[in-house]
């Protein structure tokens, strides 16, 4: 099974959390009961033979009320609960036991009660907050996969392999997007990154993917197709700016697959491409990248095609920044090129599968952005199972050609 039918798995066959989804893990204990409760008692104890050595001179056991507030910060709510009804116990029943006027010992005890009330009630909202901030994040991260086509994808011209790994974390997810469609003019393939994170960067990336879903089978020339998402990107940068949203623009490489052994690309601000032949593996040298969709108006020059070579067997490696700007725990980015020559030699999928890992360990499990990639191999003419369309069996057949 290659990593793109793995990966479909987990985010193609993903539906719409049900409200259990984000309560689940808002409400998961971040500390066990025996270790909670176990530095409760020794934190108790201690406190109270400190109290009886001072005497009535600096009275202390008054002082752990504070310990449900600080519970509530990261505790669930029984555990808040468990830990203010100790507290309660233990601080009323030393203000029952002092010699003080019945005022003092009354204040004492409303306040602790108060205090561990207070306790409780920022425990659950805090964990109200953070079960509506995990809801909110889980439908943006199945909104954004559901508007991605699942990998891998056989066309006449090419065999893309991908992986796709969206950030639920810090401002939700970002606005990755990739694309490949079969069209009367070959094979049109797009990656991008759309500025910023959250549901307007999805709502960016989602016009964009529109209008080149449709411009790819529409357009015959490659600066039509790029035309027509310069203005979808211009026509939703207006709506947001009527309805009071920042403005985006869209870094995206769109190429061109027509079956000869030179591939069309128009950049607009994203990242090279890496090309993988022969046992080496090199950046491909852009020398015409234009500004990024959405901001055409800025510059005076034209989009412009430039052809790129792609011999039979070689791989055409695209990605996101995502990839080359993830950091280890020092703060070091990632040496994508020195990584791939190790893999100049693999299939996409085995390329794919060892670069996911191996960003998964330089980066120690933390991702700070969205990771895209596609792979990309010419298929020969000729092949058995070639189908003619991209569908299903199209993805069946992918399988089969993929040897996985």
């Amino acid at each position: 099974m290659t990593i793109g039918l793995r990966r479909r798995l987990a985010t193609r066959g993903a539906t719409l959390p049900g409200p259990d989804a984000g309560e689940a893990a808002a409400r998961a204990p971040r500390v066990g009961n025996l270790a909670l409760f176990g530095g409760l008692a020794l934190l108790t104890a201690v406190v109270v033979l400190l109290d009886l050595r001072t005497g009535e001179d600096l009275s202390l056991v008054p002082l752990l009320v504070v310990v449900p507030a600080l519970v509530s910060v990261f505790g669930t709510v029984r555990q808040t609960v468990g830990v203010s009804t100790l507290i309660m116990i233990v601080v009323v029943g030393s203000h029952l036991m002092t010699d003080g006027t019945f005022w003092d010992i009354a204040t004492g005890v409303v306040f602790t009660v108060l205090a561990c009330l207070l306790g409780i009630a920022a425990c659950a909202l805090r964990i109200r907050h953070a079960t509506q901030i995990a809801r909110l994040r889980s439908a943006a991260v199945a909104l954004q996969r559901q508007i991605l086509r699942p990998l891998p994808i056989l066309t006449d011209q090419i065999l893309a392999h991908g992986i796709y790994t969206p950030i639920e974390e810090d401002r939700l997810v970002g606005g990755d997007i990739y694309e490949v469609v079969q069209s009367p003019y070959g094979t049109r393939v797009i990656i991008g990154d759309v500025q910023g994170k959250g549901l307007a960067a999805i709502g960016a990336g989602f016009a964009v993917l529109g209008a080149f879903r449709e411009a790819a089978i529409r357009e015959p020339v490659l600066t039509g197709v790029v035309d027509a998402l310069e203005d979808a990107v211009a026509r939703h940068n207006t709506f947001s700016a009527q309805t009071g949203e920042t403005e985006r623009f869209v870094t995206a490489l769109v190429l061109g697959f027509d079956g000869s052994d030179r591939v069309q690309a128009v950049n607009c601000g994203h990242l090279p491409p890496r090309l993988l032949h022969d046992g080496v593996a090199g950046a491909v040298a852009l020398r015409r990248t234009s500004v990024p969709l959405g901001m055409a108006e800025l510059s005076h020059e034209a989009r412009a095609t430039e052809r790129l070579d792609f011999p039979p067997g070689a791989t055409l490696l695209l990605f996101t920044d995502g990839v080359t700007e993830a950091r280890d725990a020092s703060g070091a980015f990632y040496p994508l090129d020195a990584r791939l020559g190790r893999w100049a030699e693999r299939a996409p999928y085995e390329v794919l599968e060892a670069l996911d890992a191996d960003l998964d360990s330089f980066s120690g499990g933390v991702r700070r952005d969205d990771i895209a990639a596609l792979a990309l191999r010419r298929v020969a003419a000729g092949d058995p199972g070639r189908p003619m369309t991209v569908g299903h069996g199209a993805r069946r057949a992918a399988e089969a050609f993929s040897g996985r």
